[in-house]
């Protein structure tokens, strides 16, 4: 499956990214994530439709601040934000939510 955007109000959802564009890299090491692998990882996971993870990303900059993951086969969902970026974070969980049961029903 290729990724899917969500548009989530304030915020809105994509794939992870790290090329000349978009790096979110350094807010994933925010995040605690410092495997060099995780943003191409992700993308894997897409493609074998074993994982879904979105960047919740500041519309105006397209900043990552927090990350949302779905389980396609147990609609399990995580989330970890950056500092002070709870409310985003749970917003994203909630549009992830409403995806999975739109999408996997």
């Amino acid at each position: 499956m290729e990724p899917v955007e969500i548009n989530a109000g304030a915020w809105y959802l994509r794939a992870l990214r790290a090329d000349d564009r978009v790096d979110d890299r350094p807010a994933l090491a925010d995040l605690g994530e410092h495997r060099p692998d995780h943003v191409s990882q992700a993308a894997a996971h897409w493609d074998s439709e074993t994982l879904f993870t979105w960047a919740v990303c500041e519309p105006t900059t397209g900043e990552l601040l927090a990350e949302v993951t779905l389980d396609p086969q147990t609609r399990a969902i995580a989330v970890r934000a950056r500092p002070g970026h709870e409310p985003a974070a749970q917003t994203g969980a909630d549009a992830v939510a409403r995806f999975a049961e739109a999408m996997l029903s």
